[in-house]
């Protein structure tokens, strides 16, 4: 067995950090995507009208059965030339990497909305139209600012996950945590070893550990509502 070198531990963590703010860029940003678009397809769905709710349930279904690695290879081998041909090929990572997350977890958002509007009681929605508020008001002052609040702890929990998943966008070479660590440390190291990849999973477990605790403290502030 080859004996543990914390030298080599220590000297991981100057890679770590470049590829860390990459890391959190794809998230903030992935995470942005996700929420709106999973907000909009919600309330859609939510309107129910039958083509347009199958369309949009077939998508949901199909990107949430199959894996997210899978999506950041047809977008950047199949859709990337076609559209994103004109620009550099770091915004065309940016832009692939991006979409692929945001599209992919708003899939799962989008349901966490449903979720959060049914929980509104149907008498918001008869008050509103008693009081014979158009339709975009009552989404906008009454049934959202309800319906919001009671899913921030499951979109937090995507947040967490999605920041844990974007280490897959190093198969496109985007220069994450994992792809400082297996490129460039290797190559001044002569390979990345276990200290190398400990010092990964420590990087990430101080950073989504304490974002779990958050989350849970803000479960149990919204089930006190």
């Amino acid at each position: 067995m080859a004996k543990w070198r914390w030298d080599r531990f220590f000297d991981a963590f100057p890679f770590i950090w470049d590829g860390l703010l990459v890391t959190i860029q794809y998230t903030v940003l992935g995470s942005l995507v996700a929420y709106v678009l999973g907000l909009i397809i919600a309330v859609i769905r939510r309107l129910q009208i039958p083509i347009v709710d199958q369309v949009l349930w077939a998508f949901v279904e199909f990107i949430r059965s199959t894996p997210l690695l899978v999506q950041v290879f047809v977008l950047y081998w199949v859709v990337r030339p076609d559209l994103l041909g004109g620009l550099s090929i770091d915004t065309q990572r940016l832009v692939v990497g991006v979409t692929a997350l945001g599209v992919h977890y708003a899939c799962y958002t989008s349901e966490v909305f449903r979720a959060g509007i049914d929980a509104v009681p149907a008498a918001q929605w008869e008050a509103a139209t008693a009081l014979n508020l158009p339709r975009t008001r009552t989404w906008t002052d009454v049934i959202l600012p309800q319906a919001v609040p009671r899913v921030l702890p499951a979109l937090g929990n995507y947040t967490i996950a999605m920041f844990k998943e974007v280490p897959l966008l190093s198969s496109i070479v985007i220069l994450d945590m994992v792809y400082q660590v297996k490129t460039e440390y290797a190559a001044d190291t002569g390979g990345a070893g276990p200290e190398a990849w400990f010092a990964v999973g420590l990087t990430f477990l101080a950073l989504s550990y304490p974002c779990s605790i958050l989350v849970r403290k803000l479960e149990r502030r919204v089930e006190k509502v």
